[in-house]
């Protein structure tokens, strides 16, 4: 299948039946290796992290190594010539005579897109600022869609810093096409989800409501996704200290939970998540960054080769 979208900057470029094709895609790739280790040999992805990473950088490259192919890039801005003044268009122009494809996390909003109107070849966000993070969306989905069957008539619970969580601003979007899911979205009042995306999501027609109680928000829920409350967007230090520990996913607070809840966070967690839960049947998060290597591999062998036929 050849996508309609030619970079990824957004988790609503890929229609429902793009996004179908690239869980299968994963899935084959997870069962049957073998096939596809050599599929982009000779083909390099770009890494250009503006912004710290360790999940969606070293799962790129792992992608990219599995398919066959080759990694270069940097991982601090200070390693660029970002640190001597030069623009994202020219750092982009000069990298796409370097690479087949390649993957930009900025700390600005949009910076992804503005990156694809300057490459000649496919741009994948890796999350821009508070924005977005639609890889990250791709992984939750095939989490879900791996653990709980399928992505429709589902009750979902969103805690933690639902205003600065790009990617909870990704997820809750492309759930929102699917029919059946309701939403509970719980925060402290200082951080709920931006009005832009309250508007979308009621345009879109989503059922959703707001809370700040989340033991009882819970008790219906089939997924569970927690985020921390990001340091690094507040302006001073004493609003994150009066907000960091609202919400700590424990033993005590999963028993208000039903038995098969699926407990997803895209890490790296905190302390909003305590280290006894790990041991629950229901805490997905490790088995959910795993899951992110094969839809990212999924994705790159799409956007360059079009497909499991290319193989």
């Amino acid at each position: 299948m050849k996508l309609n979208c030619k970079h990824l900057c957004h988790s609503l470029d890929l229609s429902l039946e793009e996004l179908d094709y690239l869980f299968n895609l994963a899935k084959e790739m997870k069962k049957n290796p073998a096939k596809y280790s050599n599929s982009l040999a000779g083909h390099i992805l770009g890494t250009l992290f503006f912004e710290p990473s360790t999940r969606t950088r070293l799962s790129f490259e792992s992608a990219m190594l599995r398919l066959g192919g080759q990694v270069l890039g940097f991982s601090d801005s200070d390693q660029s010539s970002a640190k001597k003044g030069e623009g994202l268009w020219d750092t982009v122009r000069v990298m796409d005579g370097y690479c087949d494809i390649m993957v930009i996390r900025h700390p600005k909003e949009g910076s992804s897109l503005l990156a694809s109107e300057y490459s000649q070849v496919p741009v994948i966000n890796g999350g821009d600022g508070g924005h977005q993070h639609p890889t990250q969306t791709l992984t939750d989905l095939f989490t879900i869609v791996t653990e709980k069957g399928s992505l429709e008539n589902k009750n979902f619970a969103f805690v933690g810093d639902l205003k600065h969580g790009r990617t909870v601003h990704s997820t809750l979007l492309a759930l929102a096409r699917y029919k059946g899911n309701k939403f509970t979205l719980i925060s402290p009042s200082e951080l709920k989800i931006p009005a832009y995306l309250r508007e979308q999501l009621t345009k879109m027609g989503a059922e959703f409501e707001e809370s700040t109680d989340l033991k009882s928000a819970i008790s219906d829920a089939d997924v569970l996704y927690s985020t921390r409350i990001q340091k690094e967007r507040f302006f001073n230090e004493e609003d994150y200290l009066k907000l960091k520990d609202n919400y700590i996913i424990n033993n005590c607070v999963l028993s208000h939970g039903k038995k098969d809840m699926l407990v997803l966070h895209p890490l790296p967690r905190v302390n909003e998540i305590s280290i006894e839960v790990d041991s629950d049947p229901r805490a997905g998060f490790f088995r959910q960054a795993k899951l992110g290597v094969y839809i990212r591999m999924a994705l790159i062998h799409t956007l360059i080769k079009g497909g499991h036929t290319n193989a």
